[in-house]
């Protein structure tokens, strides 16, 4: 599998080196962002959706939020990231990309920010790549944003392999986490509301369509 991602990776298109500095910095201070493949993905599958609307729970330094809006230049995106110092990159990430005025940046945790301060009433598409074992909580909390034909995407949800085996062979430290995804999973999978499918892109991504 490491082999086939490696190849799959070498056949992504060089990024500017705006976005390139990004993923080294990122690399560099070990700050979680998408997997190249798992980007890559997500963009191409909100090509296809073309969303004119877009809510993130979980921006780190701005990433996943800044390649989504050159993806879609006509999208308009609100972002949510809760820790201090990676609010403060994410805002200059997106000074420098000149895209302040379609992305709108607010500092809080997901689960209590006050929905409305957010510029927009509802989000063709919303992505949720934040506390791991929150998912669940922030898919219940954003789903009434999200009209009918509207898509959730959710990131990590393979947890780097983690979900895949028995829960004693997970280290300790992350069991909570690690249970409360596959409960989600579990839980995403028979929603009444949304149809979902479950894809092995990267560290394995959630695409859910409402009813």
């Amino acid at each position: 599998m490491r082999t086939s991602q490696s190849y799959i990776t070498s056949q992504i298109k060089i990024r500017s080196n705006f976005l390139s500095n990004m993923e080294q910095f990122a690399k560099e201070k070990h700050i979680p962002i998408m997997e190249l493949v798992s980007i890559e993905s997500l963009l191409q599958f909100l090509r296809l959706q073309q969303p004119k609307t877009i809510l993130e729970v979980g921006s780190a330094i701005g990433y996943s939020a800044i390649r989504m809006a050159y993806t879609l230049p006509e999208a308009i995106l609100t972002t949510i990231e809760k820790d201090n110092d990676r609010f403060q990159l994410a805002s200059n990430y997106l000074k420098q990309a000149g895209l302040t005025d379609r992305i709108q940046l607010l500092h809080g945790d997901a689960l209590e920010i006050d929905i409305n301060s957010f510029k927009q009433s509802h989000y063709d598409a919303v992505f949720i790549d934040a506390a791991k074992g929150q998912y669940q909580r922030f898919f219940d909390k954003y789903s009434p944003l999200v009209p009918s034909g509207g898509v959730i995407y959710c990131d990590n949800m393979l947890m780097h392999g983690f979900t895949e085996i028995d829960i004693q062979d997970v280290p300790r430290r992350k069991r909570t986490m690690v249970r409360n995804l596959q409960q989600f999973t579990k839980w995403l999978m028979i929603h009444e509301e949304y149809e979902t499918t479950f894809l092995p892109i990267g560290d394995g991504i959630t695409i859910s369509i409402k009813r």
